[in-house]
């Protein structure tokens, strides 16, 4: 795409046009050149929002959650981005994209935008261009960003990297929930929630996952647990008024160690998309590569040499 075309799109974006967002999130997501012009000159205006990240097993009721703290964060005139991540398909490759569908009683409210999107195979929860697409609603004026994760289950942790505060929701009759948060996910969450608190075996939920937070180490926030019904809208009001404790407790303790490692981890990232999507690239589809290939398949090379001569081979290019 001209680079005339992506500026205007940015300066309309910037004014918060969500139809042209919807298209730089469409350019971020395919074309990798078009990419880093448009992360790069959008920098400027990321950090502004408080992101949330929701993640839990499927069917715990995250898309309901979702939509009334929407609602309620909109009704205080606040600027609420969502990202409803879902799960592409092993064989099409496709989503379901299903979160736009629960979710149409908010796509028109002026105050509220949302983005689905395919997990296109990434693991973690979360889409490859999740944290791109979370910069773009930065450069809209959102005040809260809210990420739906895949519904994975236990590897729903990368989450953890790009929320400021991460709700985990888990829901009675689901096989043993307590069983799956202990295997990973226990580690990453700020706020849990027992959702369908009209559920037998709600109450015990709650009382286990107290039980886990009270045996593990923590210096500092200690993890809360709270009852929902997303279907009642019961519990989502304190679930909102405990994630603002928590971005006042964030506030609090932010510190020169805390910026260091989130602009470290933004570096690092930058680093490794710009290597896998543009000096990559270019080099597998050249002679080059070609003849390295060659060279390896005649035993003249073994790969973990020619994985040298290509990172050679990318600092020309860069």
């Amino acid at each position: 795409m001209k680079r005339a075309t992506v500026s205007r799109l940015l300066s309309r974006t910037i004014k918060g046009e969500r139809r042209a967002a919807s298209q730089l999130i469409s350019l971020v997501e395919n074309d990798p050149a078009a990419r880093f012009r448009i992360l790069s000159a959008l920098y400027w205006t990321s950090g502004k929002a408080h992101i949330i990240g929701i993640t839990g097993p499927p069917g715990c009721g995250k898309s309901s959650i979702i939509a009334h703290m929407a609602k309620i964060y909109a009704a205080k005139n606040e600027n609420v981005g969502i990202v409803a991540v879902d799960p592409s398909s092993q064989i099409t490759g496709g989503a379901l994209l299903g979160d736009r569908i629960r979710m149409t009683e908010l796509s028109s409210d002026p105050r509220v935008f949302i983005r689905s999107m395919a997990t296109r195979g990434y693991f973690g929860g979360v889409a490859r261009a999740t944290e791109d697409v979370v910069n773009i609603m930065h450069a809209m004026h959102m005040t809260r960003v809210i990420i739906e994760t895949a519904g994975a289950g236990q590897s729903d942790v990368d989450i953890r990297e790009l929320a400021d505060t991460t709700v985990v929701v888990t829901a009675p009759g689901l096989g043993d929930a307590i069983q799956a948060l202990k295997a990973g996910i226990m580690e990453i969450g700020d706020i849990f929630v027992v959702n369908k608190s009209d559920r037998e075996n709600a109450d015990r939920a709650v009382r286990e996952i107290r039980e886990m937070i009270m045996m593990s180490e923590s210096a500092g926030w200690r993890p809360r647990v709270l009852k929902t019904n997303a279907l009642s809208g019961e519990g989502i009001k304190p679930l909102v008024e405990t994630i603002q404790h928590h971005t006042e407790y964030l506030v609090s303790k932010s510190g020169e160690a805390d910026t260091s490692d989130r602009v470290k981890r933004e570096v690092i990232y930058a680093t490794k998309r710009y290597f896998e999507d543009i000096a990559l690239q270019k080099i597998i589809s050249s002679r080059w590569f070609e003849r390295l290939l060659a060279q390896v398949t005649e035993r003249e090379l073994d790969p973990y040499q020619a994985a040298r001569r290509v990172l050679r081979r990318s600092q020309a290019i860069t």
